[in-house]
């Protein structure tokens, strides 16, 4: 089963977060829209967090994942917030199992193909030898070799936990990501289609939803809608969550 934090009572709302990362993620977010009345179910998917690791790693089988996790804590009629690789599972959840879902929240990603493109984030977590028992800060020089970008390694180092006294480990399973890194940019099928009010909200300054991929992304969801955070990349929701938050609440309450 998987692990997740659940606060508040009320209308469900799960939410899933992206490639390498972890329900912790969207702990602030989570406290506010249990201040709205929801029930809010962060999860970590398999291979991420604190829930349990697998060789075998695929969309359908985290579909099967959370649609589990929801039979399991009797979640019916559910609202979805999906982020990046989270996006990806919330979508094939939303087509292959229509009336688990009420409404359906994309965060800056779409259905298409997305050639691999974490080379250098995979480059710099190989890169670390835990075998000499590094500290955090040891950890963070070794990425920045790789990926110069702070936030980027702020975000990775949140997976980093102590295993046992002395001895860090990442969270999430790298082995598996090294050998299936090819499932993260997998399109959704073609004959895939749901019906349910869609939100899909794109960073203005990230390119993984552009104009050109709206016609394809209404083929799929019939019934959706696009906003955009200005100045926002692909973390738009920790960029700029004022915004993201209000997209997500006038959408889940007005639409």
């Amino acid at each position: 089963m998987l692990h997740s934090k659940i606060e508040g009572s009320g209308q469900p709302l799960v939410i899933m977060h992206g490639f390498l990362g972890m329900s912790d993620n969207w702990k602030t977010l989570g406290t506010q829209f249990v201040d709205q009345g929801y029930q809010v179910h962060l999860l970590d998917l398999r291979n991420h967090g604190r829930s349990f690791h697998s060789d075998d790693f695929s969309y359908e089988l985290m579909v099967q994942d959370v649609y589990d996790y929801c039979k399991a804590n009797n979640l019916t009629n559910i609202d979805i917030i999906g982020h990046s690789m989270g996006g990806k599972v919330a979508m094939l959840l939303a087509t292959t199992y229509p009336d688990l879902v009420q409404k359906l929240i994309v965060a800056d990603i779409g259905p298409k193909y997305y050639a691999p493109h974490h080379q250098e984030i995979l480059a710099g977590l190989n890169a670390v030898d835990f075998s000499t028992q590094p500290s955090r800060n040891e950890v963070d020089a070794v990425l920045t070799t790789h990926i110069p970008d702070f936030g980027t390694r702020q975000f990775l180092l949140k997976s980093l936990y102590w295993q046992e006294p002395g001895q860090l480990a990442f969270r999430f399973n790298l082995s598996v990501f090294n050998q299936k890194i090819d499932q993260i940019g997998k399109a959704l099928p073609e004959n895939a289609v749901a019906m349910m009010p869609t939100l899909f909200i794109r960073g203005g300054n990230s390119n993984y939803i552009l104009d050109q991929d709206l016609e394809k992304m209404q083929l799929h969801f019939p019934n959706m809608q696009l906003q955009t955070i200005p100045k926002a990349g692909h973390w738009l929701h920790a960029e700029n969550p004022k915004l993201f938050f209000q997209f997500c609440v006038d959408f889940l309450q007005n639409q």
